[in-house]
């Protein structure tokens, strides 16, 4: 129904009008008393080999939704029903902004990708925390990160602290997200010493706590082997929890769009199956080089099971989607379940 009927109606629409107007009906809907049972009995998959630990917390299964779809909390209640694992929240900045002018989205069908340059548009923590005080569901919530982009990046910690406190009792995990392409100089902040003094600052007000929360950082598809090298070394030094990886790629190669329109679309993070491949090599390298030392959720370009289970190969314990929702809807989430417990089950067998 969702490829046939929903999405031609809203691929009608502008990107982010379609992603406003599907947020205002899914409220409505859910509203609706007995909405949720029923899209809980048609799209979650229980079963408890799809259990996974992964940052010190069990996740029921290894299928999430990355930040940027929920940005505001406004939804995860509702969308914890189509049976995501865990739903991360964000990008949060302390202070509410609007973001970059619009149009500010654009998808392309013809490489079922997306480009944005939202910039981190919130309307701050504050009212991220009271929606989450209003939380009915018993998924596990990210907190997605970063800074306000008037803020210069030498008082970026300030910033992310300010979040991270106010966050702290409302969310299961937080991620400290320093590679949007759409903040100015935000990039900057993945340079050996920034990070790691960001990274040490967030983990040394974690430990004031009686249990800390676990905290990942959330990588670029476009660090060299070098830098990836420098990440693998701060995480192990920061005793963070691990890495996301990845965040959108600023590259334009191999798109099957005609080059005129993705010229007019303009600068922007590419997110859907152009970045696949290179999201995957990311993974590996860190997964090889870091020898299992930290965990990894991989994100970028996952439509189906078997993109789910590349990633899940090359070292990731989690993944998370969200372009291949746009286009594929919310059935993707159970054939994904499936799709990883028919692999699981094949896994069982040969060992």
């Amino acid at each position: 129904m969702y490829q046939s009927l929903i999405r031609p109606f809203l691929f009608q629409l502008s990107p982010e009008k379609a992603h406003h107007f599907s947020f205002r009906w899914l409220k409505i809907l859910f509203a609706i008393p007995g909405i949720r049972f029923i899209a809980h009995r048609l799209y979650v998959v229980n079963d408890p080999r799809l259990e996974v630990e992964c940052m010190g917390l069990k996740f029921k299964n290894p299928v999430g939704l990355a930040a940027g779809f929920d940005k505001d909390a406004v939804l995860y209640n509702e969308l914890s029903a189509f049976g995501f694992g865990c739903i991360e929240i964000g990008t949060i900045t302390p202070m509410a902004q609007p973001g970059n002018p619009q149009p500010r989205l654009f998808r392309l069908p013809k490489d079922q990708s997306l480009i944005n340059r939202m910039g981190f548009n919130n309307l701050g923590v504050e009212v991220a925390v009271e929606r989450l005080k209003k939380k009915s569901t018993q998924v596990i919530v990210g907190g997605n990160i970063g800074k306000n982009k008037q803020t210069p990046n030498e008082q970026a910690v300030d910033d992310y602290l300010k979040s991270f406190k106010a966050l702290y009792p409302h969310v299961d995990y937080f991620v400290v997200n320093v590679s949007s392409p759409n903040t100015p100089n935000l990039r900057e902040l993945q340079e050996k010493k920034p990070l790691k003094a960001l990274l040490m600052r967030l983990k040394q007000e974690a430990n004031t706590h009686k249990k800390p929360k676990p905290i990942m950082l959330k990588i670029a598809p476009d660090l060299t082997e070098e830098q990836l090298l420098d990440i693998i070394e701060i995480v192990k030094q920061s005793k963070i929890a691990g890495v996301i990886a990845t965040n959108t790629t600023t590259s334009r190669e191999g798109l099957q769009t005609n080059s005129k329109e993705v010229e007019q679309m303009g600068v922007g993070g590419l997110s859907g199956k152009a970045v696949r491949k290179s999201s995957t090599e990311v993974i590996r390298f860190l997964h090889q080089h870091a020898e299992g030392a930290f965990d990894i959720i991989g994100v970028g370009g996952i439509f189906t099971a078997a993109d789910a289970i590349e990633k899940l190969e090359a070292g990731a314990k989690l993944v998370q989607v969200y372009t291949g929702f746009v286009y594929e809807g919310p059935a993707m989430v159970k054939n994904m379940n499936r799709g990883i417990l028919k692999w699981k089950r094949n896994q069982s067998l040969h060992t």
